[in-house]
């Protein structure tokens, strides 16, 4: 049997950008915890945008080449970002990730709060976990 939710595999432990942050600073966030993307939160916890390392990238190469000014997460952050909620279906996700759709996701609670980020690599994570297991029965 499948696992139904995504609570146990996605990663609790996320980069904490806020929108007034700069953007080099949100890309070291970023790199420290190992994350494709992150979550642009309110002060409130609440999901406000997505910042990714295709944007960072932009922003940086502009700043160290270009010497131009240091752009703030706000300026560059999208602002229609899918989400998943923990009663999301695991299959489901696996499913939507096939497609041309962003590798990782915000899981959000009913009151727009992020709780975690769920990616491929996690999803492939736990399918590779249930099928371990059902290899050993």
């Amino acid at each position: 049997m499948l696992p139904t939710s995504i609570l146990n595999g996605m990663n609790k432990n996320f980069a904490i950008i806020k929108p007034n942050m700069p953007v080099v600073e949100a890309c070291n966030e970023l790199i420290k915890k190992e994350m494709l993307g992150g979550p642009v939160i309110n002060d409130g916890g609440e999901l406000i945008g997505w910042i990714s390392e295709q944007e960072c990238l932009q922003v940086i190469i502009q700043v160290v080449y270009h010497n131009q000014r240091v752009a703030t997460v706000q300026d560059i952050m999208r602002t229609d970002v899918l989400c998943m909620t923990p009663n999301d279906e695991f299959m489901v996700i696996a499913e939507q990730m096939l497609q041309q759709k962003p590798k990782s996701y915000p899981v959000v609670n009913s009151q727009n709060k992020v709780i975690g980020v769920i990616s491929r690599r996690h999803i492939l994570n736990m399918l590779l976990k249930q099928l371990a297991d059902v290899s050993k029965r």
